[in-house]
């Protein structure tokens, strides 16, 4: 039987972990992969940590040169592609290389979304997604004193605090009344806010951004209401979007995202698709530990299994300027449901239950309880006389 060849776009999570199950199972096959970056696979959740200082550049990486050669897969660093044919199984680089497969895995991951205010190309304007955006962002803030991060997200909080540390003033500028809209209600943003305010953050919440101003380079920012907030430099964190171009030359199905069945299958015969890129079920995930466990299914099935992918629980366990948040299911932002809450000093935790059973939780500041929170939810279990127990 020849020899199986394995094509990888992207060398993210999703494509590094696609690579590490298919040699687990195939150990005589070709693995390639191609990524147009110029550096293998990085985390991206820990560039705020480098731009802030707390790590070496070199820490990033998370597989260095050897990991690749003990599984034999060859890794191509900055190769752009020009597109790809599904009939005859070929890609195409833009140095015009052909790449021929069996088995294609598309995991190219996202990009910074960028909505369109006046002064977005000024000087000064950044998005952060990758290494040399981190790279560039550090250069700037050498010679500025005051920063706006457009967008409240986790990103964009993440940002201002690596920049704060920096020396700069972090402002955040949110067109939601509240900060993390996806993992705090009303009451735990605001107290997330509190403790930010006291590290020497401002914000302006509610607020839409109608221009970058500056004369080339950026001088402020200038809100719907006509107020101007002073910056030397601006962070866009407006979320992201799939990076689709190759899926129209395969003739991939796509909508939001490349459409995927349970084996992380697109409609093409032997090409799938894992991570950010991915929709599935009209859902776009775009957190690492979905495009982890894609990547690992998607990489089995190409090797033969039959493996299908249940969906990823979206649950979050995250550090926000040092403060612990994990939040998952239902936060009931309208008090639809019941709930129990409890508040001390920088901590805030909400259970929320429906008929009795754990639909979601709140944990600001002290997140010990969470693992057993969200067994207990999973589990489906009735909670009605351990709510006190269970928090306390």
């Amino acid at each position: 039987m020849a020899m199986k060849k394995y094509l990888i776009i992207g060398n993210g999570v999703a494509g590094t972990t696609a690579a590490d199950t298919i040699r687990q199972r195939d150990a005589t096959g070709s693995i390639t992969m191609v990524t147009d970056e110029q550096y293998p696979f990085y985390s991206r959740i820990r560039l705020h940590e480098y731009m802030a200082g707390g790590i070496e550049e070199n820490k990033l990486v998370i597989f260095k040169d050897q990991w690749y050669q003990d599984r034999a897969i060859e890794l191509k660093l900055n190769t752009r592609l020009l597109g790809g044919d599904a009939r005859t199984k070929i890609v195409q680089t833009k140095n015009n290389e052909t790449l021929p497969y069996d088995s294609l895995l598309i995991a190219t991951g996202s990009h910074s979304f960028v909505p369109p205010i006046a002064g977005a190309d000024k000087q000064g304007v950044f998005t952060l997604r990758s290494l040399q955006d981190a790279r560039n962002i550090i250069e700037y803030s050498r010679q500025t004193k005051r920063a706006v991060l457009i967008g409240g997200g986790l990103l964009g909080l993440e940002s201002g605090n690596a920049l704060r540390k920096r020396g700069l003033k972090p402002t955040v500028v949110e067109f939601f009344p509240r900060l993390l809209p996806r993992q705090l209600d009303e009451e735990g943003a605001k107290r997330l806010q509190t403790i930010m305010e006291k590290m020497g953050f401002s914000f302006y919440l509610g607020a839409k951004t109608k221009e970058i101003v500056g004369n080339g380079a950026v001088r402020g920012v200038m809100l719907e209401g006509g107020e101007i907030i002073d910056a030397d430099l601006v962070i866009i964190s407006a979320g992201v979007r799939p990076n689709l171009e190759l899926s129209q030359s395969f003739g991939l199905e796509a909508d939001k995202g490349i459409k995927v069945d349970e084996y992380l299958r697109t409609n093409q015969p032997d090409i799938y698709a894992a991570g950010d890129v991915v929709e599935f079920k009209g859902f776009l995930y775009g957190i690492w530990p979905a495009a982890q466990e894609q990547g690992k299914i998607a990489g089995a099935n190409m090797a033969g299994a039959n493996e299908s992918y249940p969906g990823t629980t979206m649950a979050n366990i995250l550090k926000v300027v040092e403060v612990d948040l994990a939040s998952a299911g239902e936060i009931d932002v309208e008090n639809k449901f019941e709930s129990k809450v409890v508040r001390a000093e920088n901590i805030y935790q909400k259970i929320v239950t429906k008929d009795g059973k754990i639909i979601g939780c709140i944990m600001l500041g002290d997140i010990s309880k969470f693992n057993r929170i969200t067994k207990l939810m999973a589990e489906k279990q009735d909670v009605s006389n351990m709510l006190d127990s269970i928090l306390t």
